[in-house]
């Protein structure tokens, strides 16, 4: 009894410890974001890096899960007559819940790992190291220009995925199940309400970019030095950015359109 309290009591302290260290990286980090400024290639380096580079995958797979959920609506709004109230269903729930979302699980999947691996790596060999030696404050050089890329770039993206979803969606419904073309963007432009849609839309992905950037480089700053370290430190990154986008989610639609 006496070691399952104690293992209790050091786990909690090791939450506690880690939740400290977590906030004060990620002060150290907005209080690095003004440095940028003077040295912009450092941030459009890193937007192409984790942005540009994920294009093709939030292309490709905002297509098909537009094109896919417009197919399953399709045959369920026929069983009602309502087939034509497709277009402004797809979009809805596209700009709404399965842009940002599903972007973002991508995001942290494609680009976040990738971040976390990256500053895992320059911790093992010590190249931080080496930049505090120089006087370089890492955290303002290396660190801030890629929180910042991060949260420029998934917002950009999960509108995309929005938006290429539609356009899947409007392959599917208008030119292979013979929806009307004119009651399918028609409707779409008087429904879809933009700052209730769409802005909401964007501000879900900015929330999500904002945690899923700080989660992938705190988990390669403060990883193990070793090649495990890495790799537990990568798929800590996959694992706690995808829950707190699923949760986040959740917690922004109750706010947003709910009653709480």
């Amino acid at each position: 009894m006496l070691a399952f309290l104690e293992r209790t009591g050091k786990n909690t302290l090791s939450v506690i410890e880690s939740m400290g260290r977590s906030h004060i990286f990620l002060l150290n980090l907005l209080l690095g974001i003004p440095s940028i400024i003077p040295r912009p290639r450092l941030l459009t380096k890193q937007i192409y890096m984790v942005g540009v580079l994920s294009l093709s995958i939030i292309v490709v797979s905002g297509t098909f899960v537009g094109a896919v959920f417009a197919l399953q609506l399709f045959y369920e709004l026929q069983k009602y007559g309502a087939e034509q109230s497709l277009g402004v269903i797809n979009a809805i729930s596209l700009v709404r819940e399965l842009g940002p979302v599903v972007a973002g699980l991508l995001f942290a999947g494609r680009a976040c790992s990738a971040l976390s691996a990256e500053i895992g790596l320059m911790k093992a060999t010590e190249q931080l190291s080496s930049l505090e030696m120089m006087a370089i404050d890492p955290v303002k050089r290396v660190l801030a220009p890629r929180f910042m890329a991060g949260f420029i770039s998934l917002p950009i993206l999960a509108l995309t995925f929005s938006m290429c979803g539609i356009l899947g969606g409007h392959v599917v419904g208008v030119e292979l199940l013979g929806v009307d073309v004119g009651a399918f963007w028609s409707q779409m432009q008087v429904k879809v309400n933009f700052v209730d849609d769409v802005v909401n839309g964007i501000i879900k992905s900015m929330v999500f970019a904002f945690v899923v950037s700080w989660i992938a480089l705190y988990q390669g700053y403060d990883c193990v030095p070793t090649s495990e370290g890495v790799s537990r430190a990568t798929t800590k990154t996959v694992v706690y950015s995808s829950l707190w986008i699923l949760a986040l989610d959740f917690i922004l639609t109750a706010l947003m359109y709910g009653e709480i």
